[in-house]
């Protein structure tokens, strides 16, 4: 069985890939209320990771309700992600959450009122202006049991054992070492506790002009995996009960992704589940 933990589109160097990602979103950070505004780059053309529209319908297209926009303070939406983790993750109040790739804090703050006065949630972004304007927006959403810190999803900033669920919206197709990821979350997480990913995933091999495209590989779309390989990275992580289910109605958002291609025919969102085992008696 394949297992692409360090291959990425093109075969680039990981740290190559880390520096074009920092890049893209430390510019819809520095310029953009979300990542359909004018920031430089089109996303209705290169794939990014984004509906093609703005406002409350998109973040409703990919699973999000009315009451979840609302609830959030303007700022920290940025119209990125694939899914809604919060749907599915189960959070129950008192818990702590660590939110993988979490932007400018949309998820970390529906995971906030999730959880209530007494869990804790953890955001981790690599890019420095992200974490910036996340913090910012801890103010404008009384978010007093958020908080964000610097880092990659490959070596978190966060001790062992320490969280209960590890959320994520569309970021782990972007980095360059998956198996890294999913070794570190396995790190994190408390015996017993689990992984509730939104990403995509690919259903079919991407063309070569897709694979060696740096837009694409950004835009969440070249350094998607298999379902087959992320399984396999899980259970290598030490993960059990693992369950990625494809959201087949993603296609019709992810068919705007890009002008060109419908990229509907090589991907598709899911979900991504999985438990660490408890801790022997």
């Amino acid at each position: 069985m394949s297992n692409d933990t360090t291959t990425v589109a093109g075969d680039r160097d990981p740290e190559e890939t880390r520096k074009m990602v920092r890049e893209r979103y430390e510019t819809i950070a520095s310029d953009s209320q979300n990542c359909c505004g004018d920031v430089g780059i089109d996303t209705t053309d290169d794939g990014g990771c984004c509906d093609g529209t703005e406002g409350a319908s998109g973040s409703e297209r990919l699973g999000y309700d009315a009451d979840d926009v609302a609830s959030v303070a303007e700022g920290a939406d940025l119209g990125l992600g694939c899914g809604n983790p919060k749907a599915f993750a189960e959070m129950a109040a008192g818990e702590t959450v660590l939110d993988l790739g979490s932007g400018a804090g949309f998820d970390c703050f529906l995971a906030a009122r999730e959880i209530g006065p007494d869990g804790t949630v953890i955001g981790v972004d690599m890019t420095p202006e992200m974490v910036s304007k996340a913090r910012e927006n801890v103010a404008k959403n009384d978010a007093d049991n958020v908080e964000f810190r610097l880092g990659e999803i490959s070596h978190l900033p966060v001790a062992d054992a320490t969280i209960d669920v590890v959320i994520s919206n569309c970021v782990v197709n972007l980095a360059p070492e998956k198996q890294l990821v999913f070794d570190d979350a396995f790190r994190v997480l408390k015996p017993g506790g689990r992984v509730a990913i939104s990403d995509v995933v690919q259903t079919a091999p991407f063309p070569d002009d897709v694979k060696m495209d740096p837009d694409s590989l950004t835009g969440c779309v070249a350094g998607a995996s298999t379902i087959e390989n992320l399984e396999a990275m899980l259970d290598n992580a030490g993960f059990e009960a693992i369950e990625i289910a494809p959201k087949g109605e993603s296609t019709e958002f992810i068919s705007d992704w890009d002008a060109d291609r419908d990229l509907g025919e090589y991907l598709v969102s899911a979900t991504i589940e999985a438990r660490k085992p408890p801790q022997n008696p």
